[in-house]
């Protein structure tokens, strides 16, 4: 007796429309006609015999089979890909595709430095990019839209495996005019926390920063939220307050045409570890280790 199961790309249709909660969205992200979709779960739901959206103009409602079935299909998804890793794997290295997250407070300053020597080392490597806050990048990660992640450490990813790269020293950032009462470097106590600007929730910087100075007050006590470093430095340049930003960030000149002065923070910890994280367990952890390396390579060439 013939059994027909579901196919992949119907079960990446159904996790689509879980994700997105919108039939063009889901369409869009499944790169197929909202039509091409809307069928495809039709012949799913007849296959099984059951109803897994609840179909209105205005919502999307999954039933709760149908959260569950797209559960497991995610699951399934990501077993899938790991078959094609592992087969990947056992070939040339990187000399695919390899989806990559990368936080934004690493992004726009490492990458520009270090994509270029990638390229010239690893010519048939095809790295597809995206910039994610440290839970969205992890998140990604586990799901399976995300092969890796560079990230800084410490943090909590959940289940997974890392190569260290480099240590990301901090600096405490201020107004020009306050250059001649800071010392060089500044210690974590000299921290004025009524003054100090911090990234908003989401991001894994703002917890480097207040570990590295051992100060809980200075959460609760912290001026204003910035949704990025160069918006942090903007404020500090307008005489705001005071901030903390990663070397790399300085060494990319983010205080290029600003009177803002950096001094190194001195603490028991004063830095963070960037570091490129997977999946525990996956079949390309060799490649992944190669990748790392070539990162750490390309950032040494880079500095």
């Amino acid at each position: 007796m013939a059994v027909y199961l579901p196919t992949l790309k119907q079960l990446q249709y159904l996790v689509a429309l879980r994700d997105t909660g919108h039939f063009g969205r889901a369409a869009d992200a499944c790169f197929v006609t909202q039509s091409t979709l809307s069928a495809g779960l039709r012949e799913l739901e007849s296959l099984l015999g059951v109803m897994l959206v609840e179909r209105t103009r205005r919502v999307v409602r999954f039933t709760p089979l149908g959260l569950k079935i797209a559960d497991k299909g995610e699951r399934v998804l990501r077993e899938a890909e790991d078959l094609t890793a592992l087969a990947r794997a056992a070939g040339k290295p990187l000399a695919g595709e390899m989806r990559m997250a990368v936080i934004p407070t690493i992004a726009p300053f490492l990458l520009p430095r270090i994509l270029g020597k990638l390229r010239e080392s690893w010519p048939e490597l095809k790295l597809y990019l995206r910039e994610e806050p440290s839970a969205a990048a992890c998140e990604s990660l586990h799901r399976g839209h995300v092969d890796c992640v560079l990230l800084a450490l410490p943090y909590a990813c959940g289940d997974i495996e890392h190569a260290d790269l480099f240590d990301d020293r901090l600096f405490v950032a201020f107004p020009a005019d306050k250059a001649a009462s800071m010392p060089d470097p500044l210690q974590a106590d000299a921290i004025d926390g009524s003054q100090l600007l911090l990234l908003e929730d989401g991001h894994c910087l703002k917890d480097h920063v207040l570990a590295a100075c051992n100060r809980p007050e200075l959460r609760a006590g912290a001026a204003m939220m910035g949704t990025s470093l160069h918006t942090l430095v903007q404020m500090v340049d307008n005489g705001l307050g005071v901030t903390m930003l990663p070397q790399m960030a300085i060494d990319a000149g983010i205080l290029d045409h600003t009177n803002v002065i950096a001094r190194p923070l001195s603490a028991d910890h004063p830095s963070r570890r960037i570091a490129l994280v997977w999946r525990n367990a996956s079949p390309r952890e060799k490649e992944f280790r190669l990748f790392a390396e070539a990162l750490k390579e390309a950032h040494q060439a880079a500095r």
